[in-house]
């Protein structure tokens, strides 16, 4: 199905990055897009740009998002709001832990129980849902981030079984780091997680994942494009450390 089959497109996590440039891409395409995001400024500046209709909306509060979202006829949706906290389970607080479920999981649950039926029954719609290479390759830290992104990763999967014999298309879009806000966000210091993320680094522009999901919206009705990894060209997943064991953590060595 071509955009031109499409009418309405519901965005999550619109507020900056990945989200914002997803709804200017595909306002830009004629769709009436639905933007999710919790920063009221940053959605009135993109709905000023765009045409988009802001949705001002914690997604972790069940209650405010069913308000927001079961009215609507939604042909795209775009699961994409995300959140992380820098640390292994060995330094996880319950909060991180339950936040992190509430907004990579649970919210795109949510949602997804309330937009997906009305797709099947119209026979036509497309769900996108944003993930990371951490749904796929294990590396150090952010370990519940990693198991919350698996989870939708498999969701993904299962999805296109439930929605089987409709013109329902699911695609799982898998990037690896993206400059974004994320990194300051994770590591609280804009200015060092710039540094220590960005500077130096040819990195992925959120227009560029924004592009992707566009392909694969715009691919014909016959085709179903599953799942897009990308990565910069200059980043790899690879690699094997093994710790000689002395019988003492803190002096084992590499």
């Amino acid at each position: 199905m071509a955009f031109s089959d499409y009418k309405v497109a519901l965005v999550t996590g619109a507020s900056g990055g990945i989200g914002a440039a997803t709804v200017e891409r595909l306002s830009r395409e004629g769709l009436e897009v639905h933007a999710i995001g919790r920063n009221r400024k940053n959605l009135d500046d993109l709905a000023a740009r765009t045409g988009c209709i802001p949705l001002v909306v914690d997604i972790t509060d069940t209650d405010a998002l069913v308000r927001a979202v079961e009215p609507l006829e939604i042909d795209v949706l775009v699961n994409n709001a995300g959140i992380d906290h820098k640390g292994s389970i060995l330094q996880a607080s319950a909060s991180q832990i339950d936040e992190q479920v509430n907004v990579n999981l649970r919210a795109v649950l949510h949602v997804l129980r309330m937009v997906l039926p009305g797709m099947v029954e119209r026979d036509r719609g497309h769900i996108l849902n944003v993930t990371s290479i951490a749904a796929i390759y294990p590396f150090a830290s952010n370990a519940i981030y990693h198991a919350t992104k698996a989870a939708v990763h498999a969701l993904t999967a299962q999805l296109r079984l439930d929605v089987f014999r409709k013109r329902v298309r699911v695609t799982e879009i898998c990037p690896a780091r993206v400059a974004t806000e994320i990194f300051a966000k994770v590591h609280g210091d804009p200015v060092a997680a710039k540094r220590d993320f960005i500077d130096g680094y040819e990195l992925l522009k959120p227009e560029d994942i924004a592009n992707a999901i566009a392909f694969a919206v715009d691919a014909p009705s016959h085709v179903n494009i599953g799942f897009i990894e990308i990565m910069p060209t200059f980043q790899v997943v690879g690699g094997l450390d093994f710790a000689r064991y002395t019988g003492k953590q803190d002096t084992a060595t590499k």
